[in-house]
């Protein structure tokens, strides 16, 4: 008897750890911002929906990571369509269901407002709280990211702003971008930086074989994470280290984004939650890393997983609730998950 019955995955209540701002935003939000500035004449860009269009997924790490610095990015340099793409980015979570969110972008400049990164943060930070007054459904964090070609003055920088901004939402660092730059050793007083003032860690690990070697991995491992997002290219006594940590380390797997992106060999079945899910110590959260690009909300990726690895809905429910354990948000937000997740 098949043991899977269907469960509104859009209706359940989610929990999404592993979202990057600038790549969550829908087509349909760019267009909108692009439209508005085109009609200003403050645009030379293409439309979004012609850079990007609708039902192209494939984007691979190649491809990815020149979407952003070339189009995106260009795109989104001002306070005004910061703003708007971070509560659009919001309401689109909160009417998939997701019931908290941990946000996380790198701080920018914007120079031709004169607009530090401090003052980006802010932006986000306000645009978040405006977002919730309109959905009161979701709460939402934010994790200032590092990006691998970061300088070590950059990195510690990033670190200050989350420590300067933690009284705000401001919960955790993240490492993240290109997997085929920088040395990760040199972000290592940054992230101690963050740890000492309070902050969470999470850290993009293993996500191609180029930032896969043992030195990187040790190091990363050394920090002690709290999560890690993708945990693709680990070797068998990098797993065991993970598995056997002291504190369990929350695990952000992102399907959509691993088999569109080739970062795996194979397609949802060799998906690699087929192997953590079930191990214990970790804990296991799905998520969508880039919706905008990848086109899968979280409940889709909840849908693909009930699919392709037959949970049942007592280990669907399971795996939501135990998510809540490696949240950054505090007792607080644990205790309000734990009365309204299924």
């Amino acid at each position: 008897m098949d043991s899977t019955p269907s469960l509104d995955f859009k209706s359940m209540p989610k929990i999404e750890l592993h979202a990057h701002l600038s790549g969550s935003i829908s087509r349909q939000c760019l267009h909108d911002i692009w439209a508005v500035k085109k009609a200003a004449g403050k645009t030379d860009l293409e439309d979004p929906l012609v850079v990007m269009p609708p039902g192209k997924h494939d984007y691979d790490l190649k491809t990815f990571f020149p979407l952003f610095s070339s189009y995106i990015y260009r795109l989104v340099d001002d306070a005004q369509s910061l703003r708007y793409c971070t509560m659009s980015v919001v309401e689109d979570f909160a009417n998939d269901g997701v019931v908290y969110l941990e946000l996380r972008t790198t701080p920018r400049a914007f120079p031709k407002e004169g607009l530090e990164k401090a003052s980006y943060v802010e932006h986000v930070l306000e645009a978040i709280e405006q977002a919730q007054k309109k959905c009161p459904s979701i709460q939402t964090r934010l994790i200032l990211s590092i990006d691998r070609r970061d300088t070590p003055a950059e990195a510690n920088e990033v670190a200050a702003l989350a420590a300067r901004f933690q009284t705000r939402g401001v919960v955790g660092v993240d490492l993240c971008g290109d997997p085929a730059k920088g040395d990760v050793s040199t972000f290592t007083t940054a992230i101690q930086a963050a740890r000492a003032s309070g902050l969470k860690i999470t850290v993009h690990f293993a996500e191609a074989e180029c930032s896969a070697s043992e030195s990187e991995l040790d190091t990363i491992m050394g920090w002690e994470p709290d999560r890690l997002g993708h945990v693709i290219h680990v070797p068998d006594d990098v797993k065991k280290r993970i598995a056997n940590a002291p504190n369990a380390i929350g695990l952000e797997l992102c399907l959509s984004c691993n088999v569109q992106a080739n970062m795996i060999i194979g397609s949802f079945d060799a998906h690699h939650f087929g192997e953590w899910w079930q191990v214990d110590g970790p804990i296991v959260v799905p998520c969508t890393d880039d919706v905008g690009v990848f086109g899968s909300p979280l409940s889709n990726e909840w849908a693909l997983i009930q699919k392709h690895f037959h949970l049942s809905r007592e280990d669907i429910l399971s795996l939501t609730r135990k998510g809540i354990e490696v949240i950054f948000g505090g007792e607080d937000q644990k205790q309000r998950l734990r009365k309204i997740m299924w």
